[in-house]
């Protein structure tokens, strides 16, 4: 017989609390690099010359990279354990971002944001996991929701820390700082992350790993739900990628620091996706995802408006709207699946991050060719195939248990 595993990490103890900061850590080390480009894409439109979709790969790329490696780091975490697989996705993230910095053209600085990307997809596709096997089952939500806290604050302090620097000191110094903090998180997370104490490493062959996927992209409620992700993922980070172009420009004007700002509308989606999971408890969950994407498109739409006393509002709904959407969508994706869940949950990560990529660069060729108001209709656009999606295959799809806490944590981050 195998040897009993120790009790599960309890609340109040040293090693929940270390367990607890560690991957708080991990997650703004994480997503505040892999988007801190984001703020500063007008700044390297103007450096370098380039047109708002190519400065724009930027982000992509990085997402990108992130989505092709999400589903091997998780079977890398299986093979060799998720702590010290967490550990070399960690640090290889921060060394190629600091190289990146220095890249002297646009395409070797995308090459560099892939490679940072697929680097980054270690700790998105195993925190939670960790989390699952470390404590005790009945505090899992809480843990996964401080891990959730990390990468939002983590994607939001990266954007906010490389805007004024990069007004202050150039975008390459903007970079750099995120950079920086991004590698004094991770050797924090080194020091105060104890080992893993409950994992067993497993090895899941290439040919079950195939079927399970095969499944679950021919089930078309399963399919339903990546398109959420993809579709609504791809729109948001488009939105982001393009405003401050617009802040930037008559008749807003405002300056780089300000436009870094708007950023703080994420906290919308801070407030609104617990509330969202509640929700959906009491009146389904088709219908908090169809009502927030809705919602999210209107607010899209109203960006339109040449006033910041319309637009910022709108930007706030369209934020928290998203992260609703997103709430349920991932949690859903876990549960929907009669088997292999955690490869459900991977493959919603996949077009979650895959989506970025492709829309989040595909909103700039239609900023430059018709403005914002290309960007806004195409956003929107996605929104509503998102939504007519969702009511048309997933009606009457709403008989599953309630969302696992690694679903919805590990598909949190945006």
């Amino acid at each position: 017989m195998p040897p009993a595993l120790p009790a599960p990490l309890e609340p109040g103890t040293p090693l929940y609390r270390r367990l607890l900061l560690g991957l708080f850590l991990a997650g703004v080390a994480t997503f505040a690099q892999l988007y801190a480009p984001q703020g500063l894409l007008p700044l390297v439109s103007s450096d370098l010359g380039v047109p708002s979709h190519r400065a724009a790969l930027l982000v992509s790329a990085g997402t990108l990279g992130l989505a092709l490696s999400v589903v091997p780091w998780s079977l890398a975490g299986d093979r060799w354990g998720r702590r010290p697989v967490m550990v070399a996705s960690l640090v290889s993230a921060s060394v190629l971002a600091l190289v990146g910095v220095f890249m002297p053209s646009i395409e070797l600085l995308m090459g560099m944001r892939l490679l940072e990307g697929m680097a980054h997809g270690g700790v998105a596709g195993l925190a939670v996991t960790l989390l699952a096997e470390e404590v005790a089952p009945r505090v899992v939500p809480v843990a996964a929701g401080t891990y959730v806290a990390g990468t939002t604050l983590g994607g939001l302090s990266g954007r906010l820390l490389a805007m004024p620097v990069g007004e202050w000191a150039g975008w390459r110094a903007g970079m750099l700082a995120v950079t920086a903090a991004g590698a004094a998180c991770t050797v924090a997370f080194l020091f105060v992350t104890p080992p893993a104490r409950r994992s067993t490493p497993v090895r899941l062959s290439l040919a079950r790993l195939g079927r399970i996927i095969g499944g679950h992209l021919r089930t078309p409620g399963l399919v339903a739900l990546y398109l959420q992700a993809a579709l609504l993922m791809g729109g948001f980070v488009a939105l982001y990628n393009y405003i401050g172009y617009t802040l930037l420009a008559p008749p807003f004007g405002w300056p780089p620091t300000a436009v870094g700002l708007v950023f703080l509308a994420y906290l919308a989606g801070t407030w609104s996706s617990p509330r969202a999971g509640r929700l959906a408890v009491r009146v389904g969950r088709l219908k908090v995802l169809t009502g927030s994407t809705a919602l999210m498109a209107v607010g899209v739409v109203l960006t339109l408006v040449p006033s910041p006393f319309v637009l910022v509002p709108a930007l706030v709904v369209a934020t928290g709207a998203f992260f609703a959407a997103h709430s349920v969508a991932s949690g859903w994706a876990g549960t929907a699946a009669p088997t292999g869940r955690a490869q459900s949950t991977s493959l919603y990560n996949l077009a979650y991050y895959a989506g970025s990529s492709l829309f989040g660069w595909l909103g700039g060729v239609f900023h430059e060719g018709v403005g914002w108001a290309g960007t806004v209709f195409m956003v929107a656009g996605l929104a509503a195939v998102a939504l007519v999606v969702a009511l048309v295959v997933l009606r009457g799809r709403e008989d599953a248990g309630p969302p696992p806490p690694s679903a919805v944590a590990e598909g949190a981050a945006a």
